[in-house]
């Protein structure tokens, strides 16, 4: 087993041959596109380094708008923006508090994916 020369990774098999039972097994599991679209647009929110903050934040505590703003300086009307965007994808939810709206992650799915992410980068 020599390494090779280059530190490309072969992509492509050197033999052409379909595995037919794999291909179809994962066919059978792999959802509509619909729903491939909607779990691609649920990952593009962790490319946007505000909306991360958000969601740390209120993976710490639910919170109001004017907390959030607070903790990462970032003015009220930009933090309402993200809080649309996030709410629109079922990422946060709110509920009424007297006269705020008091923000959260949305569910425990929510929670562990984010706390999942963070634990991967905290790792050495």
């Amino acid at each position: 087993n020599k390494m090779p020369k280059h530190n490309l990774v072969e992509t492509e098999c050197d033999f052409i041959h379909v595995h037919n039972d794999i291909v179809l097994a994962v066919n059978e599991q792999m959802p509509p596109e619909e729903e491939l679209f909607d779990l691609a647009d649920f990952f593009k929110v962790f490319a946007d380094s505000t909306r991360i903050k958000i969601l740390y934040v209120l993976l710490c505590s639910e919170m109001c708008v004017c907390d959030i703003a607070q903790i990462l300086s970032i003015s009220q009307s930009a933090i309402s923006h993200q809080l649309t965007l996030l709410k629109h994808l079922k990422i946060v939810s709110s509920r009424r508090d007297g006269k705020n709206q008091i923000y959260s992650l949305a569910d425990d799915h929510i929670s562990r994916t984010l706390t999942s992410i963070v634990e991967h980068y905290q790792e050495d």
